[in-house]
């Protein structure tokens, strides 16, 4: 049974490997939630992440670095919230959570749906970082102590933004490209190598880029 104490939450985290999720959970964390386990939606075939386009080895390693265990679930986009559904309520029912963490920061459509999923299981929805300014907000990551790089991209801003640590000359660029410099229209998604709640930073593989579609993935080689 998933209880709550003195207001504080089992959480479960919504988690892409990214800045927003992770900061997210940072600042619930910091409000007095207690995290129990990751989850993240990998592609079909469960190679890598949607969105960002991780291996599941780089999400593990990261759940690592913060001792948690993380559950990395193949779906289509068909099956995506039923399968995204029975994640929940399988980490609630191991784990005794009674709220999910998300990293959204201002689209409705994601709130009303994060909040559908976890209405299904009895769960509440935590959005930390909701209605945010974007342009604070990444600056404030930065400012915690989180180190992150862009591991996707539209194909418009280019190649050469695949690999590169996000810092206050990116977010300059970023900005002066007309691009959110939070990413929060999908234009970039990034992995997060270091941040105040892993024990130690990761070092990623070497990588190359891959086109598909309208969107640039940095191929990461694991061993």
């Amino acid at each position: 049974m998933a209880t709550e104490v003195n207001g504080a939450h089992s959480l479960i985290s919504s988690w892409s490997g990214g800045k927003d999720s992770c900061f997210a959970l940072m600042r619930a964390i910091a409000a007095g939630h207690r995290p129990v386990a990751l989850l993240n939606m990998m592609n079909e075939n469960g190679q890598i992440s949607r969105s960002h386009g991780l291996p599941e080895e780089i999400l593990r390693r990261q759940a690592a670095a913060m001792k948690l265990p993380i559950l990395a679930i193949p779906a289509s986009w068909g099956d995506y919230e039923g399968l995204f559904i029975g994640a929940l309520q399988r980490l609630k029912a191991e784990h005794g959570a009674t709220a999910a963490v998300f990293g959204d920061i201002d689209l409705q459509g994601h709130r009303d749906w994060e909040e559908k999923v976890c209405a299904a299981v009895g769960l509440q929805a935590l959005l930390p970082l909701w209605q945010e300014d974007r342009l604070v907000l990444v600056r404030q990551m930065l400012a915690s102590g989180m180190r992150c790089v862009i591991t996707s991209c539209q194909a418009s801003l280019g190649a050469e933004f695949i690999g590169r640590e996000l810092d206050e000359e990116v977010i300059a660029d970023l900005i002066a490209r007309g691009v959110c410099p939070c990413g929060e229209n999908g234009e970039f998604h990034t992995v997060v190598t270091d941040c105040p709640l892993f024990d130690k930073p990761l070092e990623l593989p070497s990588h190359h880029v891959l086109r598909h579609g309208d969107y640039l993935f940095a191929e990461w080689a694991i061993d």
